[in-house]
């Protein structure tokens, strides 16, 4: 028995010409404007974000009938699939704003939940990469239907979740970033709940979209976006690299690599780097591109609260978690911005068991009336209980002075569950640094002599009551880390579940 092919050529036809329309975006001349702009276009950054080839569209055919006596939209504006990230599954979302600006019709806002719901179901890493006016105006809104939103919070803590802000970004749209674990914005991006000609209209205020929500407003003062990218290119790279560090969802480990620069060495040029004496700063970048393996070190947040570094590396082929006080600025004081960079990086490394190493050298939490305006004790209290609450391996080392709170909330407690706790020879301990310590007790010169020689010789003090597990040559910082990885060993056989993070805000 035999079909009739004419028919099916009929069929197919039908088939394709929706295709087609689906995969025109919006059209020749808007797709020219973004090219012209430096953009690459939504599909573009499909096959950009995934392994050559593995890109497999979903829902491609959602605004092809129109409902709303509005011409057709194609994809709805949403570009949405699946395909492999440094050959590892993963999905994204992608909005398209030669479609309509970018706006989220009903079609689309459906793809948005479904794409939550397939990282849930099938436990993949989602990417998000934003450029679009938020909800559309005619928009139906039919009855009572979950939305993205929800299913962004639900997966908070379940799977790993970037945002890429590569454009204007407003209103529904917008509030992807701040509900996922990574957001890359690039020069060109802006975000904000309303747009400039809302602003001006509900308050009167007039500013551009750049002043309201771009880079300098999110990257710098905020903190809402994490990381600064160049261009598309440039922030589909972090995307990738990012996610290379992360398991695809929390009920696995992070993924280990078996070659490259992952032996024992001696850091045979940190003494030129750090001086003893803690009056003197050095980079701590300098020392973490020196400290783990080559070319693995990505720094997460690098200019928002930027006294203190977070970053993503590998060390003996296993994907790490550093917090680590940067001497280079403000001697390494805490303040309230690089506490709450640190909480939240912090709750998604525990989220998806990645080892935490605190390398510590700072005189402790900001003071100052600016520091208690912004509410330093507040954010250095929920930084101090996201560490407490960690329970992946914790690596703490004392590199030169840790004092009060300071030390506290860089895991140097004892019961604290560190894995293995250092320090280096010459580190000065105590409530408050001896000098200003003793001013304002009003301390005789013989008692803040005795002072002073207490906390210069604290690593000893602390190693003589096990307060450190062993006081070790800088030189012999690598290796000492490594033997601390070692001993978390037996974490990777266990079986792990997933843990909704505490918040969301970056």
């Amino acid at each position: 028995m035999s079909s009739d092919l004419g028919r099916w050529d009929a069929i197919l036809g039908e088939l394709g010409r929706r295709q087609d329309f689906a995969r025109a975006m919006g059209g020749a001349d808007r797709l020219q404007r973004h090219r012209d702009a430096g953009k690459l276009n939504a599909r573009e950054r499909a096959t950009a974000l995934f392994d050559d080839g593995s890109f497999v569209e979903i829902g491609g055919l959602a605004g092809v009938l129109s409902e709303t006596g509005e011409a057709p939209a194609p994809a709805d504006g949403l570009i949405a699939g699946f395909g492999r990230i440094n050959g590892r599954p993963a999905l994204a979302g992608i909005e398209d704003f030669t479609v309509l600006g970018g706006s989220i019709g009903d079609a689309a806002s459906d793809k948005r939940y479904r794409l939550t719901q397939l990282a849930a179901q099938e436990r993949v890493p989602l990417v998000f990469m934003l450029e679009g006016a938020g909800h559309r105006l005619t928009n139906k809104h039919p009855g009572r239907s979950p939305n993205d939103l929800q299913g962004l919070a639900e997966l908070s803590g379940q799977v790993p979740m970037v945002s890429l802000v590569q454009g204007a970004s407003a209103g529904h749209g917008a509030l992807t970033a701040p509900l996922s674990d990574f957001v890359v914005m690039t020069q060109a991006a802006s975000m904000f709940a309303a747009g400039p000609p809302l602003v001006k209209g509900a308050i009167g205020e007039v500013v551009t979209k750049e002043e309201l929500g771009g880079p300098q407003m999110h990257v710098l003062a905020s903190g809402v976006a994490h990381n600064l990218a160049a261009d598309d290119a440039a922030a589909i790279a972090m995307a990738r690299q990012y996610l290379s560090y992360f398991p695809l969802n929390a009920w696995e480990h992070p993924p280990l690599v078996q070659e490259g620069d992952i032996g024992r060495r001696r850091l045979d040029d940190i003494l030129a780097l750090i001086d003893p004496d803690p009056r003197f700063p050095f980079d701590m970048r300098s020392l973490l591109v020196m400290l783990v393996d080559e070319g693995t070190l990505f720094e997460v947040q690098p200019k928002y609260g930027a006294s203190l570094v977070t970053a993503l590396a590998r060390l003996g082929g296993q994907s790490v978690a550093i917090v680590a006080n940067n001497p280079a600025v403000g001697a390494g004081a805490i303040d309230a911005a690089a506490a709450q960079k640190a909480t939240h990086f912090m709750d998604v490394a525990g989220a998806f068991h990645i080892p935490v190493l605190f390398l510590t050298d700072n005189p402790g939490v900001m003071a100052g009336t600016v520091a208690e305006r912004s509410g330093v004790l507040r954010h250095a209290a929920r930084m101090f209980v996201a560490q407490h609450r960690l329970k992946v391996p914790k690596l703490h080392v004392t590199l030169r002075k840790a004092f009060g709170f300071g030390s506290s909330i860089m895991a140097m407690n004892p019961f604290d569950g560190q894995t293995i706790s250092l320090s280096f020879p010459a580190i000065t301990l105590g409530a408050m640094p001896a000098a200003s310590g003793a001013d304002a007790a009003k301390l005789d010169a013989e008692t803040r002599a005795r002072v002073a020689a207490e906390q210069a010789g604290g690593a000893y003090h602390l190693a003589d009551k096990i307060g450190f597990d062993d006081v070790i040559d800088p030189r012999d910082l690598r290796n000492a880390l490594l033997d601390g990885l070692i001993l978390a060993e037996g974490r990777r056989n266990r079986a792990v579940e997933p843990t909704r993070l505490p918040g969301i805000t970056p």
